[in-house]
């Protein structure tokens, strides 16, 4: 049994905001159901660190939900992105799962789930540019939210691995919020999604800094296919 990883799905399944107007996702869910469904057994777990669905609200995510819970091969963890506008309580996201019957999906918000070897921690995270009030504001929270996933991640035992929508290092820029958490538990992966497009994946960081190696899955970056990870 592998873990696998892919950020940024996009999925408007129920909602009318394709994607296929942008360069590179003509026809991106045909490929990405190829492409998963012919790597990733039913055994394994895929982890999707972000902006999963353009609903608005958690009830009207169940057309994109059952396609990822019926259609694609393996177990799922979800973490936030910036387009998740669904995105509510974890116990409300619990309920909705477990009333749908979407039983192959679990949801990290504040805790960590472990597949195989790998324990799954994470958080949404923000931009690297802390200088207003709010940006402050909201970086303090997801370090927050960071730390208390990774504690729950202790306890779970495994490879701690940190899944955050935003890259915590970028074009030059760093999330110090981020990784001061990263580096206090000694953490020495971590993906990330968010960045989009030629002019993007040339800014993004990817390799190690200080002891942690950072690796961005952006779907369209990885040619709408999954990277194993374990």
């Amino acid at each position: 049994m592998s873990v696998y990883a892919i950020a940024d799905l996009h999925l408007s399944l129920g909602e009318k905001k394709p994607m296929d107007i942008f360069r590179g996702w003509q026809n991106y869910v045909e490929r990405l159901t190829e492409n998963w469904n012919g790597t990733v057994k039913d055994e394994d777990t895929v982890v999707i660190p972000g902006d999963i669905s353009w609903a608005m609200k958690i009830e009207d995510t169940e057309t994109d939900f059952r396609f990822i819970n019926d259609r694609l091969s393996g177990n799922k963890i979800f973490l936030k992105g910036n387009h998740d506008y669904w995105w509510a309580t974890l116990g409300k996201m619990q309920r909705f799962l477990a009333e749908k019957g979407l039983n192959r999906i679990r949801i990290v918000n504040n805790n960590a789930y472990r597949a195989e070897d790998i324990c799954v921690v994470g958080t949404r995270g923000w931009i690297n540019d802390g200088t207003e009030e709010a940006d402050v504001k909201v970086l303090a929270r997801e370090e927050g939210r960071l730390r208390m996933s990774a504690a729950e991640g202790v306890k779970l035992g495994g490879e701690m691995v940190a899944f955050i929508h935003y890259p915590p290092l970028y074009n030059g820029e760093k999330n110090d919020y981020i990784l001061r958490v990263i580096k206090e538990f000694g953490i020495k992966r971590c993906y990330y999604g968010h960045i989009h497009g030629r002019q993007g994946h040339e800014r993004a960081f990817t390799g190690e800094y200080e002891g942690t190696d950072y690796k961005m899955i952006s779907a369209d970056w990885l040619g709408f296919m999954p990277v194993k990870i374990n």
